[in-house]
């Protein structure tokens, strides 16, 4: 059962910046790139974040800034890696997802309620789902180097 909406807490862009330590154009770069989603107030169409989003926002960050992963790279590991593990999820064995590693959480979660509940339009896995997961691990041909 989703909690309702007046119980979800909403942030601004300038709060969510504070409270990750990033900074306002970051957020929206990561948002371009499409690794966030924030919802859009109807009235004013600013941006709005609930706790869900700042935390992948911080773990965005982490992947990107401190384990090295280009902005590439981790989308193709948003398709290849179940989310539980992406997200370093602490509450991952109560969650089908977690059960079901082979199936994307999105789809497990049309059919029953995942941990994260009704946020997957919202998370990043989902957002990149139509990235291509052909010739990932595929060797790629060696390009010759000329002075």
């Amino acid at each position: 059962m989703k909690e309702p909406k007046s119980r979800v807490k909403k942030l601004f862009i300038n709060d969510v910046s504070r409270q990750v330590n990033l900074s306002q154009k970051r957020i929206r770069e990561y948002e371009k790139e499409g690794l966030i989603k924030p919802l859009r107030e109807p009235n004013t169409n600013n941006r709005v974040y609930t706790d869900f989003d700042v935390l992948q926002i911080e773990r965005i960050h982490k992947l990107i800034h401190e384990e090295g992963f280009t902005v590439p790279c981790l989308k193709k590991l948003l398709v290849m890696s179940p989310c539980w593990n992406v997200f370093d999820c602490r509450q991952k064995k109560k969650c089908p997802a977690y059960k079901n590693p082979h199936t994307p959480c999105y789809e497990i979660a049309k059919k029953q309620r995942t941990h994260k509940g009704g946020t997957c339009e919202h998370c990043a896995i989902y957002l990149n789902r139509d990235v291509s997961k052909a010739g990932i691990l595929k060797k790629q041909p060696r390009q010759s180097r000329r002075p």
